[in-house]
């Protein structure tokens, strides 16, 4: 049953989530939604027309997901003019985050989107374009996510009838997990690899009432073994419960009508990806001083599927001495190479003779087991089979560099969801100004036919808005706009199980499972496993620790991956500037040096989103200056400066900061 469980995972997952404004027009002088931080916020009524906007902006931004909204930030905070729209009714694209039922209309939305054939209203724009200009039309279809396909595990039946048919277990948490594989190819081959291994709904459903008839014959299996000396004779002739017996206590069994009553409870991201504690997204989120808006959390375990079971990674150096699962000689070969990992340059003659050859042979070399090889090619350098020797060492390097930031393991992940960092990107823009509008598309670009720039956009209710540069998402940009129309398929799932996959001493424990691929040729499927205490799934009801988990419901999707694309890969004008969706490595560094390079394109002479001044720094008319917060020390050296930047708070008003994270285990958030 475990196996069959990966098995089916032909999809990875995703999950996000957000702060809905409906449909609106917003400029914070200060913002935080989440915390409370003394903010000024204008807000205006979805009715607000057009002509209300601005008519010019030094920079016009189309997409709300992670490269998009740090861009904004970027050019807000060095006094740019930002416009920032979104064609959705909520942030992030597709780095959202919902909850359960944000989700469940989301799915709708889409498979509308499937049906209707929505025709380009032309006559709008076209008496806005004089003389000398031309027209770059984008697209008003969102065609990033396909193949989408939901499955329902739970009963749907009224949970006080499933009260009284679930078998008796114990208590722990409902999580929900992520996976994440890549595939190459179209969306055709992508369709094949999402539906070779599904089952059909009435399959499923045929499926799921087979399993919940088997399952009290298996409890009965299990009493009959706990009790060998009592003959079956005895057993009929003892009563099934008396007056007398104490009361037995009756598992809530988890329905999909008990998912939707606690949907709210959930924050599910559209993508399943990590943070490494000094990866660029991290390192940009102290710098910039945005890490106050977000909470965060360590990932405890870093897990791998192997022979059938699920097993702890060793990684640290402790970890490697308390494994169970090595012998005390691979213990020692394992920390000799990772020794040498960690300043693996500074020997050359090691790993010369196999640059130009597969990682997995120089692991070959170095006499590693085949045990500690799959460890460390698929959960700690998380590359390929093919990947080469030199970039294989990188990538382990880069692991065990971010081992003990911020405790025992190199990842991180953001309360509420994934999608709560473009959203913090948001409100760092419109801190400084930026102006946002949901809901709210552009039609078409207006370019000056002698330069071959765009001076202006046309927005959805007409309106036409001079601008010097455009920024826009992948998503919105036309078939025939595309010098290359090549790119991969990202498989993804998300499922919401009634346990862990593997229990633990604490129940509030966000892991990373890597399952290795059964072909050389295969990428490797990485799922995280989220619990309740990271605010993205509500707390369970019962699971005895000997059941394997059981899914409740699940997603599968196709994501398109533009990550490989570049500005040669468009034909379009040269102040107009693509942004790629979600890639499909665990961390963001894609996204973050891509928005990186997209802000020096259009600002080369200006820092890349420079620190935003703390609350308690920021002088008003009349003041004096302000106190320094708890933690600031000038004479401390610059990597600390760097990292003390997260602490400049005060207690009392401020969230807990990406520093903050570091002393924070698992026992003591709960």
């Amino acid at each position: 049953m475990f196996l069959l469980y990966f098995k089916t995972w032909r999809i990875p997952v995703l999950k996000i989530c957000c702060v809905h404004f409906g449909y609106c027009v917003f400029k914070c002088v200060y913002f935080s939604v989440r915390h409370d931080i003394a903010c000024h916020v204008t807000v205006c009524s979805f009715k607000m027309a057009a002509e209300d906007l601005p008519s010019q902006f030094d920079v016009v931004i189309l997409g709300t997901g992670l490269t998009e909204s740090v861009i904004a930030a970027a050019c807000s905070r060095v006094g740019q003019s930002v416009l920032h729209l979104d064609r959705r009714n909520y942030y992030a694209g597709n780095w959202a985050s919902f909850t359960f039922n944000g989700l469940l209309s989301w799915i709708e939305e889409y498979k509308n989107q499937q049906k209707v054939q929505i025709t380009e209203s032309e006559q709008v724009w076209r008496s806005l374009i004089d003389e000398g200009e031309d027209v770059v039309p984008l697209s008003s279809v969102d065609s990033s996510i396909s193949n989408l396909e939901v499955f329902c595990y739970a009963s749907e039946e009224e949970e006080k009838e499933e009260e009284t048919k679930a078998p008796l277990t114990s208590c722990q948490p409902v999580n929900a997990e992520t996976v994440s594989e890549e595939t190459t190819g179209d969306s055709t081959e992508a369709q094949d690899t999402v539906t070779g291994d599904d089952t059909t709904a009435s399959d499923a459903k045929t499926q799921n009432e087979e399993h919940e008839v088997s399952e009290p014959e298996e409890e009965q299996h299990t009493s009959d073994i706990s009790e060998p000396s009592q003959s079956q004779e005895e057993k009929d002739s003892q009563p099934i419960s008396s007056p007398a017996d104490p009361p037995v206590e009756v598992e809530k069994k988890i329905t999909y009508q008990k998912l939707v009553k606690e949907g709210r409870r959930f924050n599910i991201d559209l993508v399943s990806k990590l943070m490494y504690s000094r990866g660029a997204l991290v390192d940009l989120l102290i710098k910039s001083n945005v890490s106050r808006y977000a909470e965060f959390k360590n990932i405890g375990h870093i897990l791998t599927c192997r022979n059938g079971k699920v097993e702890q990674v060793p990684c640290s150096r402790a970890d490697v001495f308390a494994s169970k699962q090595l012998t005390v000689v691979e213990k020692r070969m394992l920390m000799k190479f990772l020794t040498f990992c960690l300043d693996f340059e500074q020997h050359p003659e090691e790993y010369q003779d196999y640059t130009e050859k597969p990682f997995r042979e120089f692991l070959k070399n170095k006499k590693l087991t085949e045990n500690l090889q799959d460890f460390v090619l698929h959960s700690i350098a998380m590359v390929t089979q093919q990947t080469l020797t030199e970039e294989g060492l990188k990538a382990t390097q880069h692991f065990l560099r971010c081992l003990g930031r911020y405790g025992n393991t190199p990842f991180l992940f953001p309360l509420y969801g994934l999608g709560e960092i473009p959203q913090c990107f948001c409100r760092m823009c419109a801190v400084f100004g930026g102006i946002y509008c949901l809901r709210h598309s552009v039609q078409c670009l207006v370019v000056d036919k002698a330069s071959n720039k765009v001076k202006a956009v046309i927005d959805t209710r007409g309106q036409k808005i001079s601008c010097s540069h455009f920024v826009v998402e992948d998503s919105y940009i036309r078939d025939e706009q595309r010098q290359s129309t090549a790119y991969r398929q990202i498989s993804r799932a998300v499922l919401i199980t009634d346990r862990s996959v593997l229990p633990s001493e604490s129940d509030q424990q966000i892991s990373l499972v890597t399952i290795p691929p059964l072909e050389s040729s295969a990428p490797a499927v990485r799922m995280v496993e989220l619990c309740s205490s990271s605010m993205t799934c509500m707390p369970g009801t019962c699971a005895e620790e000997r059941s394997k988990p059981a899914v409740l419901w699940v997603m599968y999707f196709n994501m398109r991956d533009t990550s490989a694309l570049d500005s040669s890969s468009y034909s379009l004008p040269s102040n107009v500037h693509v942004c790629t969706g979600p890639d499909g490595s665990l961390g963001s560094d894609c996204s973050i040096k891509l928005a990186e390079s997209v802000f020096h394109h259009i600002l080369p002479d200006e820092e890349f989103c420079p620190p935003a001044p703390n609350p308690e720094d920021i002088i008003y008319d009349g003041d004096g200056p302000q106190a320094e917060g708890p933690g600031f020390d000038e004479s401390v050296n610059t990597e600390a400066e760097e990292e003390g930047a997260a602490h400049e708070k005060n207690p009392s008003t401020e969230p807990a900061e990406m520093d903050s994270v570091a002393d924070t285990t698992p026992s003591s958030e709960e």
